[in-house]
Order: structure tokens, then C-alpha cells, then sequence
């Protein structure tokens, strides 16, 4: 058997030492990662604990906290836990909450363009459509560009399209377009101009503080969102007409927003699971809405005896007239404003004729299966 040389001997030592480094390292990583624990975040909704949105924003961070294992755990509080609902932004720009859930509109007030995701007509789009602007149109960028300008540092997921929300909650029925005349409302973003225009005296309030001026006669009606979130906060204890159908907020999201500085410093996985958990979350609310909408509709009619009415076309082509005026005043003066309004434009002309054209109107069915002179199959 040959004698090796010095060399190689030092060679082979130095290999085994390494390996044996590499072997240590390996065996130790895991119990590293222990030592390091989840990432914890702690956030903050835009809703009170009893509305449907919060459960939203529960579910999403359920979902987020399930798909990452453990290794990120989201705290979600309600409205006015840390800060006020509209002070949501500033306090994750600021690092002061690491998340939180709420809707675009409710920054109107840093910048006009913001209510341009769900604050309207959505010019013949629904909210589903509007997201598809956002994603495959050009919206994600403008709005990224949109907080950049405002030094928003935060990393934002509009999702959860919302169906159409009723004019609101009355004294009595809405017949005309004058109706509005002097009335205290509530409403929020876009809305605000564009009931003001109608001639209302408008309030801009949370969710949680509106019945409350209601039944102080600090307001004379309100809109909100749906059945399920007006039940449970009380809407039918100070009113007993709802006015369906509107374009005020036809096409509006939610919203769920992460301080940039922290999101930035995650792991690209997680990053990944927080947007695909997103998508997943904004599916299965649209599922819950319908199942919980449609059956508190029912409890508002039956137990709550709420009466419901169609808002008058009068009405809802004055709205459209009115939105019309105040996105000529706004793209005027705001550059960012009339960039996101074309791009909008753009992508309904296309998408709604689609539409128009592809999907059947369902009240024939409607009508076939529950109208008066139905014809169920069994």
C-alpha cells in the first residue's frame, strides 16, 4: 500500500473538518429557527368587533397564520383598539400598528384619487371588475405611485369585492332627487361631493359611530355597506326603511395594508403566502357575503320588520350625473386623479361591453323559478 504524501494528508484533514463544520451547522439550524420564534404582528381594523368586515380581516389573518405554519402570527384588533378607524393609515405608515383592514375611501381626506377605488359608479364595472383593473390593468402600480406621493410607507392589497351597497337608511321612503335637500347624511370618499352636490348637509363618520348620531338627530339618514354588517350594527333600531340600489359605492373593496418597512424585511415566501393568501381570503368572503347577506336580508324583513325600497332611477341617474361633475373638478387640479380615471375608462370600455354582451340578464330565470307564475322543476 503506497504512503500518502504530507499533502494529502493535510488535504483530507481539512476536507473531514469542513464536513464536519457543514454537519454541525445543518443540525443546528433548526433549533436556531426555534430560538428566533414566529414573527409577530399585531393589527388593527377599521371595524367594530361585531361586524362582518372584522371577521374578514379575522379570516385573512387566520388564513395567513395557517399557511406560514406558525411562522408569522397575525393579531388583528378592532376599530379604535390602538387608534382611530380613520387614523388606520398614518399608524402603519408610521410602524405604530404593523397591519391593517379597512377600505381606500376612508383616506379620501390624504388624497382625492384614493376614493377612486370603490367610491362610485366604477363607470358600468362591479367591484370584482374594478379588481381586475387593479391587478391586470395598471391600478396596482398607479397605486403604488399614489401613497409614494403622499409618503404613505406602506405595501397595499385592495380585495374582497363588495356588491352593490343600498342608498341607505331613511325616515321615509326616497322618491326624488330632492329628497336630499338639507338632509343630514352620512356617507364617505367620492360620495361626499357627490350627495353634497344633491344637497345634503353630509357627515363623514365610521361604521361604529353612525346609528349612535342617528339616534342623537346628529344625522337624518346613513348608508353603510349590507344587511349582515347594518343588522349587526344596529341600523334597524333607529330606522325601519332601506333604500336598495346606488351608485355611490356600486364597485367598492376592501382594503388590507402592511407597513412597508416590515413587509419589505420578510422572507420571499412569506411575502408570497401574505399576497396568495389575499386572493384566497377575497374569494371565500364573496361566498360568506352572499350566505350571510342574503339570510339577514331576510331577518331585517321578518324579525326586524325593516321595509325595503328600490331607489328611484331619478335618483340613481342624478348620482351618476353629479359623480360625472366632480371627477371633471378633481381631474382639473389633480394629475394623478385624471391618470387613474383614464386608465378606468379604458379598461371599462372594453370590460363592461364584454359583459353586456357574454352574461345573461338572470331575472329571466329569477322569475321562472320564484316569480309569481313560477315553474320549479321538482
Amino acid at each position: 500500500m503506497p504512503t500518502k504524501s504530507p499533502s494529502a494528508v493535510a488535504t483530507r484533514r481539512k476536507f473531514l473538518k469542513g464536513a464536519a463544520v457543514a454537519a454541525a451547522a445543518t443540525v443546528a439550524a433548526p433549533s436556531v429557527v426555534r430560538a428566533q420564534g414566529p414573527i409577530n404582528m399585531r393589527w388593527q381594523s377599521t371595524w367594530p368587533s361585531k361586524d362582518i368586515f372584522h371577521e374578514y380581516a379575522l379570516d385573512y389573518a387566520k388564513k395567513v397564520n395557517d399557511m406560514t405554519g406558525g411562522d408569522l402570527k397575525i393579531e388583528v384588533l378592532p376599530a379604535g383598539a390602538v387608534v382611530p378607524a380613520f387614523q388606520l393609515l398614518d399608524a402603519v405608515s408610521k410602524g405604530t400598528l404593523d397591519g391593517g383592514h379597512g377600505v381606500l375611501v376612508y383616506h379620501y381626506g390624504k388624497q382625492t384619487a384614493l376614493a377612486l377605488w370603490g367610491s362610485g359608479p366604477g363607470y358600468g364595472m362591479d367591484a370584482n371588475m374594478l379588481l381586475a383593473w387593479h391587478k391586470y390593468g395598471g391600478g396596482k402600480e398607479l397605486l403604488a405611485k399614489l401613497y409614494s406621493s403622499i409618503g404613505a410607507n406602506v405595501v397595499s392589497f385592495p380585495y374582497a369585492p363588495l356588491y352593490t351597497q343600498p342608498l341607505g337608511w331613511f325616515k321615509k321612503p326616497v322618491t326624488k332627487p330632492e329628497d336630499f335637500q338639507g338632509l343630514k347624511y352620512r356617507t364617505v370618499g367620492i360620495s361626499i361631493d357627490v350627495f353634497t352636490a344633491m344637497g345634503a348637509a353630509v357627515n363623514a363618520l365610521p361604521g361604529g359611530e353612525i346609528v349612535s348620531a342617528i339616534d342623537r338627530g346628529l344625522l337624518d339618514a346613513a348608508e353603510f355597506n349590507n344587511a349582515t354588517s347594518d343588522r349587526a350594527l344596529g341600523f334597524a333600531d333607529v330606522s325601519k326603511i332601506c333604500m336598495l340600489q346606488s351608485y355611490h359605492q356600486n364597485a367598492e373593496q376592501l382594503e388590507i395594508t402592511f407597513n412597508k418597512t416590515k413587509f419589505d424585511a420578510l422572507p420571499d415566501k412569506l411575502k408570497a403566502i401574505i399576497s396568495n393568501a389575499v386572493e384566497a381570503a377575497s374569494q371565500d368572503m364573496q361566498w360568506k357575503a352572499i350566505d350571510r347577506n342574503s339570510q339577514d336580508y331576510i331577518t331585517l324583513q321578518t324579525v326586524d320588520k325593516v321595509k325595503f325600497y328600490k331607489t328611484p332611477d331619478s335618483v340613481l341617474k342624478k348620482q351618476l350625473e353629479a359623480y360625472d361633475d366632480v371627477v371633471r373638478k378633481y381631474a382639473a387640479s389633480n394629475p394623478l386623479f385624471k391618470e387613474i380615471v383614464e386608465s378606468q375608462l379604458a379598461f371599462a370600455k372594453r370590460a363592461t361591453q364584454w359583459e353586456q354582451d357574454y352574461v345573461v340578464n338572470r331575472r329571466m330565470a329569477f322569475e321562472h323559478y320564484w316569480g309569481p307564475n313560477a315553474k320549479r322543476p321538482i
